[in-house]
């Protein structure tokens, strides 16, 4: 299982195996020194790919530290920092399992930028985009061997990147008042609080603040967009290969989990207050450690702790109703958007399943039980087995899983996991917009890949799959070399990619006048009627009506009047 566990988390994202910094070292005297309404701050100085100066403040605590009788509960604002903030090494990830070092006091931030404002001269205002990780809300975090800006700070905008609380320590919900639920996502929004008040003494505009995720973290910036605790609080949104407006179940609490975690870490999972009275005084590293035990066939289900629908108990609650809901009624704030999916997304899975036999065996004999759990699905309903058999038929022309089957079944999985959701998204969002809403295709294969086809020696990528972009985007010293100039096919993606999204920042669309760049393309707005996106590859082009038998498969068996009314 740890083996297992070990794949899975180098293909969502979880740096393994990497060094601890040195937290202790203390600062040069070069060092920059930034004035925030907190105190001071002092970072250290790294090169872009370019080999600009990047003022690089990490490990900078947002809240504090979700300790003892903070141990799920919301996030409390920090106090002012004591003297000179030392920001010059990257923070521990929050508990999951990993060999790097990890912390229940993880609540930090990385802030970069390549130019800061003079002693009381606060006119250097960038942009900011505010990037929120990937992971499947139980793994990964935003050290700098994970999330390099030296790529991104090439443009001139202002990057924030961070850490919140994982699994069971973010995402517990009971259903009771003392467990409500998405402290996750609360942390988030401590994050963009902390942004609106300090990020001027880093050269960054608090009034220009685009958020930007991926998968986990998608489905956190459409989240934002319907949460009241965000409002005011960015302008802009990109949620890459993530949304929350799929088919998987997003209830008003989590008992069912909350159960399993107390009974692997020996608490009595008879009552929720039992439950939470156990966990609340659980061995942090008994919970982080605890994850594979929470898959049930192979790797699956994808997802595990997810947000929840929080029961009004008296508190801020981020989530009220089912976000389908909230976008149907026009209740999400309207800004610019950007959302879009690679080419393949998680095709890759399919590999997992044909090349186990027991796996394989399974699928075939228990479709109707095991198909739900892969793909994401309500369970053991008259519904869920119209939807299992409709599956079938559909993507496998109701044929036993098989080799023969790799490329159908990994379709299933691509539409399952990100894909269906994201189209429904770019859809219904669109729709009730007042803003520019974008889509796209990330088709560029390059030499590199999150996954490569097995027996390959890692030298062929399968398809463009789930982060694949990311590559581009972020300097990922723990995966992929540095690009640049024996790179010259993927410098080239890199500029794009990060000129179209700082473009966006900067003006609210990716594409403000067609240019040689950006192969001279012009990126429509997306509409029901014509549904273009852009496609990523080679060459940027404007194609339309993504993948359209398939989601409308998927549209057919979760039709939106299901979700009316969800509350």
């Amino acid at each position: 299982m740890h083996k297992t566990l070990k794949i899975l988390s180098a293909i969502l994202g979880l740096a393994l195996a990497v060094p601890a910094p040195d937290s202790n070292a203390p600062p040069k005297d070069t060092d920059p020194i930034v004035v925030t309404s907190l105190g001071q701050i002092q970072g250290t100085v790294i090169q872009s790919r370019l080999g600009k100066p990047i003022y690089s403040f990490r490990g900078i605590r947002y809240a504090k530290a979700p300790v003892n009788e903070l141990r799920f509960q919301p996030p409390v604002p920090v106090d002012k920092y004591e003297g000179v903030y030392n920001a010059t090494a990257d923070a521990p990830l929050c508990p999951q399992p990993t060999s790097d070092p990890t912390s229940e006091d993880c609540l930090f931030l990385n802030v970069y930028s390549t130019k800061l404002p003079k002693e009381n001269d606060k006119t250097v205002k960038r942009p900011v985009i505010v990037y929120i990780h990937a992971g499947g809300f139980y793994s990964v975090g935003s050290a700098s061997y994970w999330e390099g800006p030296q790529y991104f700070m090439d443009q001139d905008i202002v990057l924030v990147t961070f850490n919140y609380r994982l699994g069971t320590l973010g995402f517990l919900a009971t259903g009771e008042k003392e467990a409500p639920g998405n402290n996750g996502l609360k942390d988030q929004v401590q994050v963009l609080k902390w942004i609106n008040k300090n990020i001027e003494g880093f050269g960054g505009d608090p009034n220009s603040v685009t958020l930007m995720g991926y998968s986990a973290g998608g489905v956190s910036v459409v989240l934002h967009m319907v949460s009241p605790l965000s409002a005011g609080l960015f302008h802009k949104a990109i949620a890459m290969s993530g949304s929350p407006t799929s088919q998987w179940t997003i209830a008003h609490e989590q008992l069912d989990l909350a159960k399993r975690q107390a009974k692997f870490v020996g608490c009595p999972d008879d009552t929720a207050a039992n439950v939470y009275k156990c966990l609340k005084t659980a061995r942090v590293n008994d919970l982080g450690q605890s994850l594979p035990q929470f898959a049930e066939f192979g790797l699956d289900p994808l997802f595990i702790w997810t947000p929840v629908m929080e029961k009004d108990f008296g508190q801020p609650r981020f989530l009220t109703a089912h976000p389908i809901t909230l976008i149907q009624n026009g209740e999400f704030h309207k800004v610019p958007f950007i959302t879009g999916v690679t080419a393949d997304e998680f095709a890759f899975k399919a590999f997992g399943i044909v090349n186990n036999a027991t796996l394989l065996k399974d699928i075939n004999e228990k479709w109707e039980d095991k198909a739900p759990i892969s793909f994401l699905y309500e369970r053991k309903s008259d519904h869920s087995k119209a939807v299992s058999a409709a599956l079938k038929k559909f993507y496998l022309e109701d044929k036993a899983v098989d080799k023969s089957s790799l490329g159908k079944l990994g379709e299933l999985y691509a539409d399952a996991s990100i894909g269906f959701g994201v189209n429904r998204a770019v859809k219904l969002i669109s729709e009730k917009n007042n803003a520019s809403t974008y889509y796209y295709k990330f088709s560029y294969q390059g030499r590199y890949s999150h996954f490569y086809t097995p027996d390959s020696n890692n030298t062929k990528p399968y398809g463009v799959v789930h982060h694949d972009d990311l590559i581009y985007l972020f300097y990922i010293s723990k995966l992929f070399p540095p690009f640049k100039e024996n790179s010259p096919k993927e410098v080239e993606m890199v500029n794009k990619l990060t000129i179209l999204y700082a473009n966006f920042a900067k003006y609210g669309t990716p594409i403000p006048t067609p240019n040689d760049r950006l192969d001279n393309v012009k990126w429509e707005p997306y509409n029901i009627k014509t549904q273009k996106y852009l496609d990523i590859g080679n060459k940027l082009t404007i194609q339309e009506k993504l993948y359209e038998k398939r989601y409308a498969e998927w549209e057919k068996l979760f039709p939106l009047e299901k979700y009316a009314k969800i509350k």
